[in-house]
């Protein structure tokens, strides 16, 4: 069997799309481990879910810093001495510099169709434009917000009574799953990334990330 992708995962709060990659990679045949977890913040969930699974743990505060590039740079060594193959954003709540964005491929989430309703309130925003149908996208993360190339989209039906908090959990269910099936593909398969098409799988013709 090759050897696991190792994985740092960038928490922010309660960390269930953490949690739920720690299950999966309970199985060698996932193809990846989570070998750190990262927080811009101490005293949340998902530093437990970290500390309960025996994961390393890193945490930096923007405020500990007098610039944001000198916290970008912080970040990008406290990653970097971990020597990933992916970075996952699960609910980090800071926008990654260009020192971790150049330097490692980054997997975000976000809760709607991109590239529809990007931004904080994408669950909130699609409510309220009436649509009957949202989801998830996964993507690998730019300089932008929610603007990297789209790596995986699944569609979530609005329902008449839904609101914002229905709505969302409905999403963050099929987002952990679609996550999960993600990373381990792309763990498994590698991935080339060529514009803004990313395939997963030995394909030709695409740049390597």
């Amino acid at each position: 069997m090759s050897k696991a992708g190792r994985l740092v995962v960038l928490v922010s709060g309660s960390g269930t799309n953490l949690q739920a990659l720690l299950d999966a990679s309970a199985d060698p045949s996932y193809g990846a481990r989570v070998v750190a977890v990262g927080a811009d913040r101490d005293g949340i969930e998902g530093l437990v879910r970290a500390a309960s699974a025996d994961v390393p743990t890193f945490v930096e505060k923007l405020g500990d810093y007098p610039t944001r590039g000198e916290w970008d740079a912080a970040v990008a060594a406290r990653i970097a001495a971990y020597e990933p193959d992916l970075v996952v954003s699960a609910g980090f709540m800071k926008i990654l510099g260009t020192p971790t964005l150049d330097a490692f491929p980054v997997l975000n989430t976000h809760p709607a169709l991109l590239p529809s309703f990007p931004g904080a309130h994408g669950v909130r925003d699609a409510l309220a434009h009436g649509v009957k149908v949202t989801g998830c996208t996964v993507m690998l993360a730019d300089e932008g917000v929610d603007t990297g190339p789209i790596v995986a989209q699944e569609a979530v039906p609005v329902l008449p009574d839904d609101d914002e908090a229905v709505l969302h959990e409905r999403i963050k269910t099929v987002e952990r799953r679609l996550l999960v099936e993600i990373v381990g593909l792309m763990a498994r398969e590698g991935w080339t990334v060529s514009g803004r098409m990313v395939r997963i799988g030995n394909h030709t013709g695409g740049e390597s990330t």
